[in-house]
């Protein structure tokens, strides 16, 4: 079944030139989570992206109300790193293959530390096949990987507000280390 309220895919956001809308309400976790199942679903929209066997692709979509939204290709053995997207909620689903997410289960200061040390008890592990998915809320800290040795794997991604950065982190047993601060530049 076609998906009219799909995005068609873009490399750059829409153009400044277009029509001012009405405003819109946010969407909601539940709404995100809607959208990337959505496209996660449509097959088409899958087998466009382009997959490189080295590293990640991904092509950006025009996500519901004012979201940004990707399309992800993992080549096996692919991940992340530990990382977080700032204020933003999120929703995530598999498209093809099988993607591991290691999330922190503890609610972490936003702003004003480099260093800290984890309680045990706070790793939680989720494996998501093709059509699984979840939603995240703001300071979500989390890595996301491919662990096959022969497979691609592909995802659809949906965050709101749109990324105002990326914090990347190291992590060493319980201690997990803010490592970079990136802002949409370095990705778009």
């Amino acid at each position: 079944m076609p998906l009219p309220s799909l995005p068609s895919l873009s490399s750059s956001p829409s153009p400044a030139s277009a029509a001012p809308s009405a405003p819109t309400a946010a969407p909601t976790q539940a709404e995100l989570l809607d959208f990337v199942r959505r496209a996660a679903a449509d097959a088409e929209l899958v087998a466009s992206l382009p997959l490189d066997p080295e590293g990640r692709t991904w092509v950006r979509l025009a996500g519901p109300g004012g979201s940004e939204a990707w399309l992800i290709g993992w080549p096996p053995g692919t991940g992340t790193g530990w990382h977080d997207h700032a204020e933003s909620l999120g929703a995530f689903v598999a498209a093809a293959g099988e993607l591991k997410e290691n999330a922190l289960a503890a609610r972490l200061p936003a702003d004003g530390w480099k260093t800290l040390e984890l309680s045990d008890g706070v790793d939680r592990e989720r494996r998501l096949t093709a059509g699984q998915g979840r939603t995240f809320g703001r300071h979500h800290v989390h890595e996301v990987l491919n662990e096959s040795s022969d497979r691609h794997a592909v995802s659809v991604h949906a965050y709101y507000p749109p990324l105002p950065q990326i914090r990347r982190y190291s992590r060493s047993g319980q201690t997990l280390r803010l490592e970079q601060v990136e802002r949409p530049g370095d990705w778009q």
